[in-house]
């Protein structure tokens, strides 16, 4: 399972305010690593610099000094709707001169092709084969005046989950859905403002918590101050998995620290599936806290035994066949001298398709370890997710494939336990009724279609580049 995205947005008037989104990007590089972008705003015009790679690998002292003004968006991607490539980085800008907006778009727009479909025929013309690009335009095409209606007008076509920054030349505006799926919060920082998708990110420049903002708000920053616009709302629907795995420890979502939140979900594990072992392992970074909760609630001690290396799949290169072949050897590393004849209890964030736990527990085993338990935080993923995270279809979902036992034989390991939705309600500590939990029930806050294309837009937009050949020749 792969991150969503991360946004971030400040306006200060005398601040640094490209270095400070740089900052902030920087902090919030775990939601994606795919590609990185800064737009800024100077009261007159936009200027945007995006790029493939990670923050650290796209910008440097002379692309930051090209980002002048005192407002800035940025934006990390991992790709939930369009292709990994140049075309598709974010912020996107669309519209000319004065009426010209970027946005940066954490989330998925179910109802994308429609809107594209619809704006293609009013002449707006897409550039890329995402669904920001869909929003942007669908702000712009807006009958209303002022910037916070045509927003508004937008929020009411779309459907999905959004976690927006807009950046006009002379305000900054954050947007959050109205099932407020993804996270995002407001912050102070001496003379500005930032909107950021997690609190670690204010941490990482010196700014204030101040709130999250709310679900169906809108939250505008001018030269007169912050203004808050909202509609009512019936049913609010978190990511349930910002908790579990998404979201940096150090972040408060909700008011709950994830940490915390995510020991709970190990002791809860230990609670429900107890065994005896030597050791309790958390698989570095997702579950070690998760670790510790179990090691903290069982009394079995707790043991660095896998080392990860955090620079797995951040390299353009490609590994050649000897070293794909290696796998998740690559990304893990065994202490074999910790591991000889242990009875080893191994706490996991989830099973997505299947493919990584495996290699995990034979690693472990031609370590030395004389058996593994695997415990997982996240109850059993039958469903996929529509709304801004790239999971799995639905065919390739172990869960939905195969009972727990027959889970337990795949993986290799000698017994599997996972963590109960009531379970992982009381880790968290919040009401059942603030989160999405439809990868686990197939409830969805909102009708989906069970299968749906990634790159549908990125199909349509070449149908019609096609079409519009055949009619010039």
């Amino acid at each position: 399972m792969h991150e969503s995205c991360g946004v971030f947005g400040v306006y200060a008037p005398n601040e640094d305010v490209a270095r400070l989104t740089f900052f902030a990007l920087f902090a919030l590089q775990h939601r994606g690593q795919e590609s990185s972008g800064i737009a800024t705003a100077d009261g007159k015009k936009l200027n945007v610099y995006a790029k493939m790679g990670l923050a650290s690998q796209v910008f440097n002292e002379e692309s930051l000094s090209h980002l002048v003004g005192n407002i800035a968006i940025g934006h990390n991607r991992y790709s939930t709707r369009g292709s990994s490539q140049e075309c598709n980085v974010q912020p996107i800008v669309v519209g000319k001169g004065s009426h010209a907006i970027a946005v940066a778009h954490n989330g998925n727009i179910i109802n994308a092709e429609h809107l594209y479909e619809e704006l293609n025929e009013q002449g707006y013309t897409f550039y890329s084969s995402t669904d920001t690009e869909v929003i942007a335009n669908l702000i712009l095409s807006s009958p209303e005046k002022n910037w916070v209606n045509k927003i508004r007008y937008a929020m009411h076509r779309l459907q999905g989950a959004y976690s927006l920054t807009v950046l006009t030349k002379d305000a900054l505006f954050g947007v959050r859905d109205p099932f407020a799926v993804r996270p995002l919060c407001l912050g102070s920082i001496d003379s500005g403002w930032v909107i950021a998708s997690e609190s670690c990110a204010l941490d990482h420049i010196g700014a204030s918590f101040i709130r999250e903002i709310e679900p169906g708000e809108i939250v505008s920053v001018t030269e007169n101050g912050v203004d808050s616009y909202r509609d009512k709302v019936d049913r609010r629907a978190l990511c349930i998995f910002e908790y579990i795995y998404f979201a940096r420890p150090d972040s408060v979502i909700n008011g709950r620290l994830l940490s915390p939140a995510r020991q709970a979900m190990g002791a809860g594990l230990a609670q429900e599936y107890p065994v005896a072992a030597d050791l309790a392992v958390g698989v570095p970074d997702s579950a070690t806290s998760a670790g510790i909760g179990y090691s903290r609630q069982s009394g079995i001690p707790i043991g660095e035994v896998l080392i990860k290396n955090r620079y797995v799949a951040r390299t353009f290169i490609e590994p050649d066949q000897r070293i794909r072949d290696l796998g998740v050897k690559l990304k893990f590393n065994p202490l074999p001298y910790m591991l000889q004849d242990k009875r080893l209890v191994v706490v996991d964030d989830s099973i997505v398709r299947g493919t990584t736990t495996p290699s995990v527990v034979k690693i472990l085993r031609r370590a030395g370890a004389k058996e593994v338990h695997m415990r997982i935080c996240a109850p059993p993923i039958r469903y996929p997710c529509f709304f801004g995270v790239d999971m799995a279809t639905r065919g390739e979902l172990i869960a939905a494939q195969k009972s727990t036992p027959e889970i337990c034989q795949f993986i290799g390991a000698d017994s599997l336990g996972y963590l109960s939705i009531e379970g992982l309600i009381k880790a968290v500590a919040l009401p059942r009724e603030t989160f999405c939990l439809a990868c686990f029930t197939g409830d969805y806050p909102i009708p989906v279609q069970l299968e749906m294309d990634k790159l549908a837009l990125e199909t349509m937009q070449a149908d019609r580049h096609a079409l519009s050949g055949i009619g010039r020749r």
